[in-house]
């Protein structure tokens, strides 16, 4: 019986790293996962969002603590959520919305972006994206900004069909 080479548990212990050293790390542990291994696309893609959670940026660490065991609103969040092709950052599946923090290399990949948040639109989703530096200077009112997406998304979850029979 052969015996599959894993990776190891964790790519990285995210404390005391410098983020470009976690960064690199976490690039190699993806690649790891990403050669297959004999494992399907979705363990792969679950495997990848796993390994996000555990080697989470300061910012994604700053929003969580706001939004995680229902602190923001009551609402439940989940992060590095898998979802079609993609990994969400933050996703509240209840209210229908993303959330999405953008670090420098975003302003390089604006086609892909746009190409993730059209797919998102299409399943339902509200899509709110935040540049990082937002999230460490102004998180009042980047949580504002959630709040209110919330509140309007509230008002119509589901807007009434067009002759109002529900036909």
């Amino acid at each position: 019986m052969a015996i599959k080479n894993k990776p190891p548990h964790s790519p990285l212990p995210m404390r005391g790293i410098t983020s470009d050293l976690a960064a690199c790390r976490l690039v190699e542990w993806l690649v790891v996962l990403s050669e297959g291994q004999g494992r399907g696309k979705k363990d792969q893609m679950l495997d990848n969002a796993k390994a996000l959670r555990s080697n989470q940026t300061e910012v994604e660490e700053r929003l969580w603590y706001h939004l995680r065991a229902h602190r923001f609103i009551g609402l439940k969040f989940k992060r590095q959520k898998p979802m079609g092709h993609y990994i969400v950052d933050f996703v509240c599946v209840e209210r229908r919305l993303v959330i999405e923090l953008d670090g420098g290399q975003h302003a390089e990949q604006t086609a892909y972006d746009q190409q993730r948040d059209a797919w998102l639109r299409n399943q339902g989703y509200t899509v709110l994206r935040f540049w990082n530096n937002d999230v460490l200077q102004q998180l009042e009112g980047v949580l504002e900004t959630i709040r209110s997406a919330l509140s309007s998304s509230a008002l119509s979850p589901n807007p009434s069909p067009v002759n109002g029979r529900g036909e």
